[in-house]
């Protein structure tokens, strides 16, 4: 917005001196408008990716700020800005957390979840909620949200991540699309994909998916930029050096971005 008020405020001003110029000068001011409203146009569609940890992201979008799954507190999110919208993947603890949801102080902020996550969140919370299940879509600050399924292979009944309860969602704006898995695996769903810019891809025995078994899916739906999150297991952190040799073996133009999850360390 502030760019915007920027944008109209320089073009007032050379409006106001247009009589004062001559045809080439007239030009430039043209020219002058023409890059400041282009410089504006891509500030508002900048991305920037925030690892707080884990599963747990601040993500920039122009001038909107989306938070991930947040857990940690309100201190794991000092000095950031407040949400414009929150989503929630799954009912896990690394994914869905009350006690920081309340200490963010977030007001009014809706929080889409889908509704095994409305149903384990405490009722005092439900004014805030929107609940979006698989194959749902609704917008929200200029972009589209789309939530599809996360789920482990084999699918049965008895695994930690059944399809249907949980949540990936696919965000699209001015045709950039943003894809955030949740706890998956290569589901077919992901490997059908199509036009992704940007893929947060989890990897982490038992709970998503191997190294190996992440690259595959990436290259199956081949994003402009993947980033390795939520790869903490029980044996430890996953090596996402591999997964980017894996992957940039095979597909030298999918941007693999290493990014710090963990600041604390493997904890």
């Amino acid at each position: 917005m502030k760019q915007l008020i920027m944008l109209v405020v320089l073009g007032t001003i050379l409006t106001s001196c247009k009589n004062e110029t001559g045809p080439r000068d007239a030009e430039l001011e043209k020219g002058t408008v023409a890059k400041a409203a282009e410089k504006v146009e891509k500030e508002r569609d900048s991305i920037e990716i925030i690892p707080i940890s884990h599963a747990t992201s601040v993500i920039k979008w122009g001038d909107v700020v989306i938070y991930t799954d947040p857990t940690g507190g309100a201190e794991a999110f000092r000095g950031k800005e407040k949400p414009d919208f929150i989503l929630i993947t799954d009912i896990h603890g690394d994914h869905m957390d009350a006690k920081t949801l309340k200490a963010l102080e977030a007001g009014n902020t809706k929080i889409i979840v889908p509704q095994a996550v409305k149903d384990a969140l405490p009722q005092d919370m439900h004014s805030q909620l929107v609940v979006l299940n698989n194959g749902q879509s609704q917008e929200f600050m200029g972009i589209d949200i789309e939530a599809i399924p996360m789920y482990n292979l084999p699918e049965d009944p008895e695994s930690r991540h059944i399809k249907g309860r949980g949540n990936g969602y696919v965000l699209e704006k001015n045709n950039t699309r943003i894809y955030i898995a949740g706890d998956t695996e290569d589901i077919p769903e992901m490997r059908d994909l199509k036009n992704i810019d940007i893929a947060l891809i989890p990897m982490n025995l038992p709970y998503t998916m191997d190294v190996e078994q992440a690259a595959d899916g990436v290259l199956a739906f081949a994003p402009k930029k993947v980033y390795p999150y939520h790869y903490r297991g029980q044996d430890g952190l996953a090596d996402v050096e591999k997964f980017k040799e894996l992957v940039n073996a095979k597909n030298k133009k999918i941007e693999v971005v290493l990014l710090n999850w963990y600041p604390g360390g493997n904890n």
